[in-house]
């Protein structure tokens, strides 16, 4: 009996660490973008300071070594927004983690990134990045969309 016990922790527990190592995975791979897309917005700026909604996404920011979380929303440089349940209607530059906030943040929304069908989606607003007088480097110039 003990064997048989044994055999079945030895199958299942590569199952139960997958999703943990799956999990530690993407919180690195949204770092590298995450850095690659502030860096971009604010090529000056030494420190970027960020008011976010979702304090789910403060592991992935407190990861980036230039990124100053705070909970004052006028002492932001960007507003992440992340929860469908906050309605934001001032003139601040937001950035979303998802379609539907891309979609009702369009005006004022610079842009998004958000994962759909396991892979990561990024999306710039020309008209937004104008209005903010943001210009992103060439590298990035392929995510720069008219609309939606």
């Amino acid at each position: 009996m003990w064997s048989t016990l044994s055999k079945m922790k030895s199958f299942l527990l590569p199952y139960l660490l997958c999703p943990i190592f799956l999990s530690a995975f993407t919180i690195d791979y949204e770092v590298k973008i995450y850095d690659a897309i502030l860096s971009a917005l604010f090529p000056k700026k030494s420190t970027i300071v960020i008011w976010t909604d979702n304090h789910e996404r403060d592991t992935v920011l407190y990861k980036l070594h230039n990124i100053r979380i705070t909970y004052v929303m006028e002492n932001a440089d960007l507003l992440l927004i992340g929860s469908k349940n906050t309605h934001l209607h001032n003139s601040m530059m937001k950035f979303v983690t998802s379609y539907k906030l891309l979609k009702r943040y369009e005006k004022s929304a610079i842009g998004g990134f958000y994962w759909k069908k396991g892979r990561p989606n990024i999306i710039f607003l020309q008209k937004n990045l104008q209005k903010y007088n943001i210009k992103l480097p060439s590298s990035l110039s392929e995510y720069i969309e008219d609309s939606l």
